[in-house]
């Protein structure tokens, strides 16, 4: 990872973080896709952060007593140019000290080396799971409570041969999150001695994927594993294929899992399953409880609540909101050792660390930060039933 940072983006950055601190408030962004193919996921995922931000000021223990205030910002989660513009506004003109996000890996992937690298910003995403994402070079400013794809591709592995199913065929989205998940995927499939009978990119946005289809099915398999997006392509390519016959049972990246769905859909998804970022740690229904409006179990929500809270205690432990500062304290309020701290426990573990002590973050995604800065992975089994998504195992 490259160490060096361009003077006049730190001087950007700590020039932010003076301004909060001298208006009695932190500020941190939240980029994330609220329009585009995630949209029905994100304002689920804000809450999180969010809510983590309101203990963490409502403990009056944050930095001698300031607020943590969020200021949100669309990714799209498809449009890279847009993002970055987003990115910069939220840094030169909002001056944030630090950001949740953004949300999709290609998007992701623009701020980061656009914005966020230039402008010495740290990042913490809840949902970009791109295996590329691990090897970029960030000057140590990325890190993400969402495990890699990397992960995803065995567990999803894990998941099909469990069930008996030894033959798929793959379509994903077309851009990193999509390539790469596939790609990881089929390898591991492979190696556990299933086939992949055909793996073929879809275009979001399109009314029609009866072509897409119609190769798909030429090729066969008894499943099809759908990498993409919920509210997008990936809804379209599993309508088309009822709707011609081609397949009736789909595999559902983390991507295509969430509620909005099967209520599109209904019945005839039933039968279908996947898997997504989740544990059934005391840590989950924690968050759960406190969250009274919101289904703290749906994707990527407590990695959310998760990456604020560690930018908030990453902050108190180097005493500075200064990204080039505190970033390198996430780590280690992240990991062992230190006493372990469940959501709702963010005041407690502000103390501790005022106080000199070591925080062992667990949060609500049973977070352990490992490698480049990325999540080890916990996973959630769905099945689709009686036209509800529903969670029949952890992984």
């Amino acid at each position: 990872m490259k160490k060096l940072l361009l003077a006049s983006a730190a001087t950007v950055a700590m020039a932010g973080a003076a301004f909060s601190e001298a208006h009695g408030d932190v500020k941190l962004g939240v980029i994330l896709g609220f329009t585009g193919p995630i949209e029905s996921l994100t304002p689920a995922m804000a809450a999180g952060a969010e809510q983590a931000m309101s203990e963490v000021t409502a403990s009056g223990k944050f930095m001698g007593g300031k607020a943590l205030t969020s200021v949100r910002a669309d990714s799209t989660c498809v449009d890279s140019a847009a993002a970055s513009a987003a990115a910069e506004r939220l840094i030169t003109s909002d001056q944030v000290s630090g950001i949740v996000g953004a949300d999709c890996s290609g998007v992701t992937t623009a701020i980061l080396t656009n914005v966020a690298v230039a402008n010495g910003m740290v990042m913490i995403s809840p949902s970009a799971t791109s295996p590329a994402l691990s090897d970029v070079e960030d000057n140590g400013l990325f890190f993400r409570t969402s495990p890699s794809d990397a992960r995803q591709g065995a567990v999803m592995t894990e998941v099909i041969m469990d069930r008996g199913i030894k033959s798929v065929a793959v379509t994903y989205t077309n851009n990193d999150y999509g390539k790469g998940l596939a790609d990881a995927f089929q390898s591991s499939f492979e190696e556990a001695g299933g086939t992949v009978t055909i793996s073929t990119s879809h275009e979001d946005g399109k009314a029609d994927y009866s072509a897409e289809v119609g190769a798909l099915a030429a090729a066969g398999g008894d499943a099809l594993v759908v990498v993409g997006y919920l509210d997008q392509g990936g809804k379209g390519v599993i309508e088309a294929s009822l709707d011609s016959g081609a397949f009736d049972t789909f595999v559902l990246s983390d991507g295509m899992v969430g509620d909005s769905l099967p209520e599109a859909i209904g019945d005839d998804l039933n039968g279908s399953f996947g898997q997504a970022p989740g544990t059934d740690s005391a840590g989950a229904g924690m968050l759960n409880d406190q969250m009274a409006d919101v289904d703290a179990t749906a994707p990527y929500v407590a990695e959310s609540y998760d990456a604020a809270a560690l930018i908030a205690l990453a902050m108190q432990a180097a005493d500075s909101t200064d990204p080039s500062v505190y970033k390198e304290k996430i780590l280690d309020v992240a990991n062992a050792p230190g006493e372990k701290i469940l959501p709702g426990e963010l005041g407690k573990a502000l103390e501790i660390i005022a106080a000199g002590g070591d925080v062992d973050y667990v949060g609500a995604s049973n977070v352990e930060l490992i490698g480049p800065g990325e999540s080890a992975g916990n996973y959630r089994e769905i099945e689709i039933k009686d036209g509800k998504l529903a969670t029949v195992g952890y992984r």
